[in-house]
Parts: structure tokens; C-alpha cells; sequence
């Protein structure tokens, strides 16, 4: 198994994989699928941040992140995303491509990285508490899809220490 920063070709792979879990599975809230053309203008623009593995020389799973929020305030914080065939869950995949998402991430500057988790998905859940992502929030309901209310979790991990307090030496005594 390979992980490494997609390039264009890798866009069909990348929609087929995202178009099975909007199509098959509540795990993400949309029904619109993903277009391969639209998918290689994203990796472009996020090169290096947007990932895939391989196995046996096919993208099995893909990961990138992007902006939380706009505004300057958010610019050390991203949202990330990541899908696995299905028959490529439970093999250490989605570990490896996070692993070198959360590397990336570090390299890049950001400090905490979120994962918008659906309710339905007890299993992504699951995988990023294994990982370190804290549950830090619940929207209940705030997603429908297949004539069904589902709540969003919110999960975050802190990427980079917070920096510890220096002594203010003026006022220390000595």
C-alpha cells in the first residue's frame, strides 16, 4: 500500500469511490455526484493537501482537507475529508492515509483539524476516536438524506501543542 499526493488522473478513481458512499451510505449528507473533472480541478488547487492510497496499483481511498471557516481568524484550522472503498475498510488504509493528512496538516501550519461525521456513521466515528479526535459538538438533525433527520458530529484533534506560558522575567524575583 502507497500513500501519496493524487494527481489529475487519479480523479476517476476519487469519484468513483466518493459517488459509491453518496449513493450507498448515509455517511455524507449530499446526493449530488461527484464529477471526475470538478474532483481534478480540486486536487490542483490543494495539491499537496488532497491524498490517495493505493494497493496493487489502484486508488482504494482518497483524503484532503480544506478551510473550516473564512476569515482570518480560522486560517490554522481545516476540515478534512476521507473515503475508502469499501473493500478497502478495516485494512489500516484509512490510518496511513491520516497519518500523512495530519503530516501535511502540521507542515502546512494547521493547529486543529475537524471531521464533520454524520450520526449514521458509528464507524467514522469510531475510526477518528481511535485517532485522537475528541466528539466536541452534536447538531441533531441538521442533515437529511433517504427521507431521514441526521445529526452532524463534530470531532477535532489539536494538531500542535499549545504553547507554554514564558515566566515574565521583569516581575520575577531573584
Amino acid at each position: 500500500m502507497t500513500v501519496r499526493t493524487a494527481r489529475a488522473a487519479d480523479a476517476g478513481a476519487v469519484a468513483r469511490i466518493a459517488n459509491a458512499v453518496i449513493r450507498d451510505t448515509l455517511i455524507t449528507f449530499t446526493t449530488d455526484l461527484r464529477q471526475p473533472e470538478d474532483i481534478a480541478r480540486q486536487i490542483a488547487a490543494r495539491a499537496p493537501r488532497f491524498l490517495v492510497a493505493e494497493r496493487d496499483g489502484q486508488v482504494v481511498g482518497h483524503a484532503t482537507y480544506g478551510p473550516f471557516r473564512t476569515g482570518p481568524g480560522y486560517a490554522h484550522t481545516a476540515e478534512h475529508s476521507i473515503q475508502l472503498d469499501e473493500r478497502a475498510r478495516g485494512q489500516g488504509l484509512g490510518r496511513a492515509l491520516m497519518a500523512r493528512l495530519e503530516a501535511v496538516a502540521r507542515d502546512d501550519g494547521i493547529h486543529v483539524l475537524v471531521a464533520g461525521i454524520s450520526g449514521a456513521n458509528a464507524g467514522g466515528i469510531g475510526f477518528h476516536a481511535r485517532l485522537g479526535f475528541a466528539e466536541v459538538g452534536r447538531m441533531p438533525q441538521v442533515g437529511r438524506k433517504a427521507g431521514q433527520w441526521l445529526d452532524l458530529v463534530l470531532m477535532q484533534k489539536i494538531l500542535s501543542p499549545r504553547p507554554q506560558a514564558v515566566p515574565d522575567t521583569a516581575t520575577a524575583s531573584g
